[in-house]
């Protein structure tokens, strides 16, 4: 199986940047013309919970909607899906994306700052379709809203 990661530094405590994520209301606020919305659509977060994922006009042209079955939960930490349905699941299988939000390693600055992670695991389902760069790209840079989020 191929992988890839990104990670962006956050200049909010880890535990905010989890909470964040995981409370499809605030998720939705962060910035609507990467993420116009989400919501358990089964479950409410636990490993099976399924969450639809709506794209904002800055993305649809790639992805317009992902459906997404959670596989693993390391609450405060990270959680791990699979894509079960929308765009990426037409192009991988499988797709399996984890974030993780961890505290920073610099003396002093763990309890203000945290280091967020994107990482996916996947297979082509066409040879010549590329690697999700486009993905991990979005991801990375939607991650970075938190912080404005959060100051704001």
């Amino acid at each position: 199986m191929r992988s890839m990661e990104g990670e962006v530094k956050l200049n909010i405590p880890a535990e905010k940047a989890w909470e964040m994520y995981r409370d499809n209301e605030i998720i939705s606020k962060i910035n609507p013309e990467m993420l116009t919305s989400a919501e358990f659509i089964e479950g409410d977060g636990h490993p099976g919970s399924l969450r639809l994922f709506k794209l904002g006009p800055a993305v649809r042209n790639y992805v317009k909607e992902s459906v997404e079955k959670i596989e693993k939960v390391e609450n405060g930490r990270s959680v791990t899906y699979r894509v079960i349905g929308g765009e990426l699941q037409k192009m991988y299988d499988p797709y399996i994306v984890t974030f993780s939000f961890l505290p920073a390693q610099e003396k002093g600055k763990d309890e203000e700052m945290c280091t967020a992670k994107w990482q996916v695991e996947y297979e082509t389902l066409i040879p010549t379709t590329p690697p999700p760069e486009k993905a991990r790209d979005a991801a990375l840079a939607f991650l970075m809203w938190f912080d404005r989020f959060a100051s704001a």
